[in-house]
């Protein structure tokens, strides 16, 4: 147990100490989607947007749910909400990036 923690504070000292958040972890996923010609497999959304499949069923399961992504069979496809929902995450992290720029 002592020795996984330590990994995973090693894993998260090394990215410069910060994580993604959960809507970085959606953008990343609905970026997969929409890089991919709006669909994907599972295992190509987990390789891509680096993420567990434990990790990344719990993220589609609750994109699923909240319509920014749909089902079928084996495969995932962005849906109008998702392309929305990714269009404001981009606009806002310009916004962002030009505060800090302006400091």
């Amino acid at each position: 147990m002592v020795i996984g923690i330590m990994a995973n504070i090693k894993n998260f000292k090394e990215r410069g100490g910060k994580r993604r958040g959960n809507l970085q972890i959606i953008a990343d996923i609905l970026r997969v989607l929409e890089d991919n010609g709006g669909a994907a497999r599972k295992t190509e959304i987990v390789y891509r947007a680096n993420l567990n499949a434990k990790r990344a069923g719990v993220y589609l399961n609750l994109m699923e749910e909240r319509g920014f992504i749909s089902r079928d069979n084996f495969l995932y496809y962005i849906t109008d909400k998702g392309r929305d929902f990714l269009a404001n995450y981009r606009q806002i992290e310009t916004i962002l990036e030009a505060a800090s720029c302006d400091r």
